[in-house]
C-alpha cells in the first residue's frame, strides 16, 4: 500500500489564514458574498510508545499492534503531520500575540512619555511667562523710577526750559512728543489687556474659553486691576491653589461635587460640558466622570462607598476620668392588670393610670423620680398587653434594672414569662415586686414558687434576685422597693460622660398636629442640647425644643434623662438610635442612605426570585380572601403593635392586609386610598379632620375609632370571620337496601327498597353505593309507600324510590340517606 493510498493529506482545510468571505453563485448569474467563521478543531492523537514527538520517520509510527484498529501507516503519518502543523500554527499565533502585546506596551509607554513631555513643556511655558511678566514689571518699575529721577532736578538746572517757545511749524517740544507717545503705548497696552468681551458670544467661545468666554463683571475687572497694582508694587500676585481630598461616592450631584472641591458650580458645569456632558447642577453623575473632573481641577480623589457615610458616627471610647455617675434606668414590666402603672403612680405620687384608656398602659411612659435621699431614678412603664411585645422588648434593651411586677393574687401569667425572657435576653438584673399584698387572696409564696419554674430564684428561696412585697393601693413596701433599686444601682456602678455628643434611644414617637413629629428620647450618653443637629434612623433634624417629663422646656438633657425632642423632618421608628452629627449635610446624607437601604431591603423581601415562585404566590393568593384595612395611630409604638396584632389574625382562607399604617390624624389622602381599595379606616386614639369626615361621608368610607387595642382586635376578627365560607356538615339519617328494580311507565326505573337503618326522607340527599363505592349522589324524585307519596319511611318498612336524572340502579345496591347543614365559622 502506497503512502498516499489515493487519499488527500489529512489536515485542516484551507490555508492557515482562510479568508472570511465566501462567494456563492446562484442561477441566472447571481452571486452573493457571505461572511463565514472558521472554527478549528483540535485533533488529539495518542503518542506512539517509545517514539519522540515531532519526528516524521517510520519509528514515530509506533507499534502497529498498539495502533487503533483500521488505521494504516499512511493515515497515521498524515495525522501526525496535521498535529505538527497545528502545533506550529499555535506557536506562530502565540508569537504574534506576544509581539502585539509588546507593541501595545511600547505604544502605551510612548503615549505616557508624550503626555509627561507635554506637561513638562506646559509647566516650562508657564514659568517662562511668569518670568517674563516679572521682568516686564521690573523694567517698567525701573523706567518709572528713572523718569522720576530725571524729572526731579530739571527746574533747578534749567529754570527757563519750562517757558521754551515753540518752533515756527507749531511742532511740539521733544519732551511732549515722548510723553504723548508713552501715553498712546500705554493705552494700546491697556486695551490689549482688557479681557472684557466685545461682540456676540458663540457656543464655541463659551465652551473653549476663547475670546474671553463669559463677559467679565465690573467687580472682576476691579479685582484684576488690584492684582496688577500689587504686581507692579512687587506684592503677591496669585494665591497658591489648595489641593483637597474629595470623598467620592458611587454617584454624586454636580452641585455637591463643586461644594466638596470648593469650586464654583458654573466652572464645574463648564468642565463637564467641555467633556461632552450637557448636565445641570442638580443632575447626578457617576464616579468615573466625577473623578476626571476632580483631577482636572487639581484635587485628589478618595473613593468611598455609600455605607461609608455612617463612618462619621464613631464609637468614642470615653476616658475614665471624664465619667460621672448617672441615674439608673428602671423598666417596670409584668402581666396586664398586675398593677405596674399603679405602682409607678404610688412612687411618683401622681395619677397616670387613670388617664390610660381602659385602665391599661398602651404607650411607653418615661418619668424621673427623686427619692427622699435625693437620688434620681428614671422609670420606664411598659404595656403589659400581649399586643405590645415589641414595646416591652425595646424597654428591656435600654434599661439598667428590671422591676418585675407580679400580682400576689394572680401569680405568674403569660406576659410575666415574656417579661422574664426579655430581661434575660437584655442581661439586666431583676427585682421582683410582689404587688397587691393587701388583698385577702394574696399568696406571695405561690408567686415565689412559680418563679422557680422560670429560673428566677428570689432571696427568700436562697437565690440572688431581690423580692419586695408591695401594695400600690396602701403604699406598703414602697420604701423597701426604692432601697432595693438604689442598692442594685450602686452595685452596677453606672457612669457616663456628659461632655460629649449625645447618643440616645427613641422610646416612642408620634405626629403632633401643632408640634409636628415628636420623639420621646432617652439620652444614654453625652448631653443633648437645643440646636444640636442629629440623625435618628431614617430621619434627621435640628433640636428646636426639649421638653422633660413634667412638660417643662429645658435647654439640655444629660445621661439617663428622658425628653421629648422637637425638630425632626419625619416620624422615626420606636427603638431607633439618635446620634448627634457635626453638620446638617452629614445628617441628611446618613438619613438618605438608610432610607434607600431600607427601601431596597423591603423591595428585595417582597419580590419573588423566580417566575415559578411568582406564579405560585399568585395562585395561593387567589384562594385567600383578604380584609383590607387602613390604620392610623397616635404614636409609632401603637401602630407597630397593631400591625403585629393584625398579622396574627387569619388562617389559610382569610387574612388581614394592612394597606397603609401611619401616625397622626386621618386625612383626605387616607380616605381616598380607602375608597380606591374598598377598605375601612381604623383610628387608634386619633380622629379624622373635618375635611376627611366630609369626604368619607360623601364617598361612603367607614371610619372606626378605638382607644383600647383588644377591642379593635376583637372587631377585626369578627369582620374577618364574615369572609369565611360556611362549613357544610352532613348528618346520616338512614340506609336502605334495594331488593328489586321495577320499570314504571312515565316514571322510569323505581327501586323497591327496605329501610334497614334510621329512616328515609323525601327532602334528604341520597348516595347510591355499589360494593361500598359511591356511584351517584343526588336527590330523590319520588318516595312511595305502596301507591302513596310519603315524606318519610321509618326503619324496617319497604318503600319505592326513584332518583332524579339517574336510572342505573341494580338489586343489591345500598342507598345512603343524609342531610346537610351549614355552620357559620369564626376565627380563633
Amino acid at each position: 500500500m502506497s503512502d498516499s493510498d489515493g487519499k488527500k493529506t489529512l489536515g485542516l482545510r484551507g490555508a492557515p489564514a482562510r479568508p472570511g468571505n465566501v462567494k456563492q453563485s446562484f442561477s441566472h448569474g447571481r452571486t452573493k458574498n457571505v461572511v463565514v467563521e472558521t472554527k478549528r478543531k483540535r485533533v488529539v492523537v495518542p503518542k506512539p510508545v517509545g517514539a519522540k514527538t515531532g519526528t516524521g520517520s517510520n519509528a514515530s509510527l509506533g507499534d502497529p499492534k498498539k495502533r487503533p484498529a483500521g488505521i494504516t501507516d499512511s493515515e497515521m503519518e498524515r495525522r501526525l503531520k496535521a498535529v505538527q502543523a497545528a502545533r506550529a500554527r499555535e506557536t506562530e499565533e502565540a508569537e504574534a500575540r506576544a509581539s502585539e502585546e509588546k507593541a501595545r506596551a511600547e505604544d502605551r509607554e510612548r503615549r505616557r512619555a508624550e503626555a509627561e513631555a507635554k506637561e513638562a513643556e506646559e509647566r516650562q511655558r508657564e514659568e517662562n511667562l511668569k518670568a517674563k511678566a516679572e521682568e516686564d514689571a521690573r523694567r517698567k518699575q525701573e523706567a518709572e523710577a528713572a523718569a522720576v529721577a530725571a524729572a526731579a532736578p530739571a527746574p533747578a538746572v534749567q529754570p527757563a526750559s519750562a517757558k521754551m517757545p515753540n518752533t515756527k511749524g507749531g511742532a511740539p517740544a521733544p519732551v511732549a512728543r515722548k510723553k504723548e507717545g508713552d501715553r498712546e503705548e500705554t493705552n494700546k497696552r491697556n486695551k490689549g489687556n482688557d479681557d472684557r468681551r466685545s461682540g456676540k458670544l458663540t457656543v464655541n467661545q463659551a465652551l473653549t474659553g476663547g475670546e474671553g468666554g463669559r463677559q467679565r463683571s465690573m467687580a472682576q475687572m476691579k479685582r484684576k486691576q488690584e492684582r496688577q497694582r500689587q504686581k507692579a508694587m512687587g506684592g503677591t500676585v496669585e494665591r497658591e491653589k489648595v489641593v483637597r481630598n474629595v470623598n467620592l461616592p458611587p454617584a454624586i450631584v454636580v452641585s455637591e461635587l463643586a461644594n466638596r472641591m470648593a469650586e464654583r458650580v458654573g466652572a464645574v458645569v463648564k468642565a463637564l460640558m467641555t467633556n461632552g456632558m450637557m448636565v445641570t447642577q442638580n443632575e447626578t453623575i457617576d464616579a468615573d466622570t466625577a473623578e476626571l473632573i476632580i483631577e482636572e481641577f487639581g484635587h485628589k480623589v478618595v473613593r468611598v462607598s455609600d455605607a461609608d457615610v455612617e463612618d462619621v458616627i464613631k464609637e468614642e471610647v470615653d476616658d475614665p476620668k471624664d465619667l460621672v455617675t448617672r441615674p439608673p434606668v428602671i423598666t417596670i414590666m409584668g402581666h396586664v392588670d398586675h398593677g405596674k402603672t399603679s405602682l409607678l403612680d404610688a412612687i411618683r405620687k401622681a395619677k397616670v393610670q387613670s388617664g390610660e384608656a381602659g385602665g391599661i398602659t398602651q404607650h411607653i411612659g418615661a418619668y424621673q423620680v427623686k427619692t427622699d435621699n435625693d437620688q434620681v431614678l428614671t422609670f420606664l412603664d411598659t404595656p403589659g398587653h400581649a399586643a405590645f411585645t415589641s414595646m416591652r422588648s425595646r424597654g428591656a434593651q435600654v434599661t439598667d434594672i428590671v422591676v418585675l411586677v407580679v400580682a400576689a393574687d394572680d401569680a405568674v401569667m403569660p406576659q410575666t414569662i415574656e417579661a422574664i425572657n426579655h430581661a434575660k435576653a437584655a442581661k439586666v438584673p431583676m427585682i421582683v415586686a410582689i404587688n397587691k399584698i393587701d388583698k385577702y387572696e394574696a399568696n406571695p409564696d405561690k408567686v415565689r414558687t412559680d418563679l422557680l419554674q422560670h429560673e428566677v430564684i428570689v432571696e427568700k428561696m436562697s437565690g440572688e434576685v431581690q423580692d419586695v412585697e408591695v401594695s400600690a393601693a396602701t403604699g406598703q413596701g414602697l420604701d423597701e422597693l426604692l432601697e432595693a433599686i438604689s442598692l442594685q444601682a450602686e452595685l452596677l456602678e453606672l457612669k457616663a460622660n456628659p461632655n460629649r455628643a449625645a447618643v440616645g434611644a427613641v422610646i416612642e414617637a408620634q405626629l403632633d398636629v401643632g408640634r409636628g413629629p415628636v420623639a420621646t428620647v432617652l439620652v444614654q450618653n453625652g448631653t443633648l442640647r437645643q440646636g444640636d443637629i442629629f440623625v435618628v434612623g431614617e430621619q434627621y433634624g435640628k433640636v428646636r425644643a426639649l421638653i422633660n417629663d413634667q412638660g417643662e422646656r429645658v435647654k439640655e438633657a444629660g445621661p439617663s434623662v428622658p425628653v421629648e425632642v422637637l425638630g425632626l423632618n419625619g416620624t422615626p421608628g420606636a427603638g431607633d438610635v439618635l446620634n448627634v452629627t457635626d453638620t446638617e449635610a452629614q445628617a441628611r446624607e446618613i438619613a438618605e442612605y438608610r432610607e434607600k437601604a431600607a427601601k431596597d431591603k423591603r423591595a428585595a423581601a417582597g419580590a419573588a426570585t423566580t417566575l415559578e415562585q411568582l406564579m405560585a404566590t399568585a395562585k395561593a393568593d387567589a384562594d385567600v380572601s383578604e380584609l383590607p384595612l387602613l390604620i392610623k395611630a397616635d404614636v409609632q409604638g401603637s401602630a407597630e403593635a397593631i400591625l403585629q396584632a393584625m398579622e396574627k389574625i387569619g388562617n389559610d382562607e382569610v387574612r388581614v392586609r394592612v394597606l397603609h399604617s401611619g401616625v397622626g390624624a386621618i386625612t383626605d389622602t387616607d380616605v381616598g386610598l380607602a375608597e380606591a381599595s374598598n377598605a375601612p379606616i381604623i383610628g387608634f386614639n386619633v380622629r379624622a379632620n373635618a375635611s376627611a369626615r366630609a369626604t368619607a361621608n360623601q364617598k361612603g368610607v367607614e371610619i372606626r375609632y378605638y382607644s383600647v387595642i383588644y377591642d379593635m382586635v376583637d372587631d377585626v376578627k369578627a369582620a374577618a370571620s364574615g369572609l369565611l365560607s360556611n362549613e357544610i356538615r352532613e348528618h346520616f339519617i338512614g340506609y336502605a337496601s334495594i331488593k328489586e328494580v321495577f320499570k314504571v311507565t312515565g316514571v322510569g326505573k323505581v327501586a323497591g327498597c327496605l329501610v334497614t337503618e334510621g329512616k328515609a326522607s323525601r327532602a334528604a340527599g341520597v348516595r347510591l353505593l355499589r360494593d361500598d363505592v359511591v356511584i351517584h349522589e343526588g336527590t330523590l324524585k319520588t318516595l312511595k309507600r305502596f301507591k302513596d307519596e310519603v315524606a318519610e319511611v321509618p326503619s324496617g318498612q319497604e318503600c319505592g324510590m326513584a332518583f332524579e336524572n339517574y336510572e342505573d340502579i341494580r338489586a343489591g345496591d345500598v342507598i345512603e340517606i343524609f342531610t346537610r347543614e351549614e355552620v357559620v365559622r369564626t376565627l380563633d
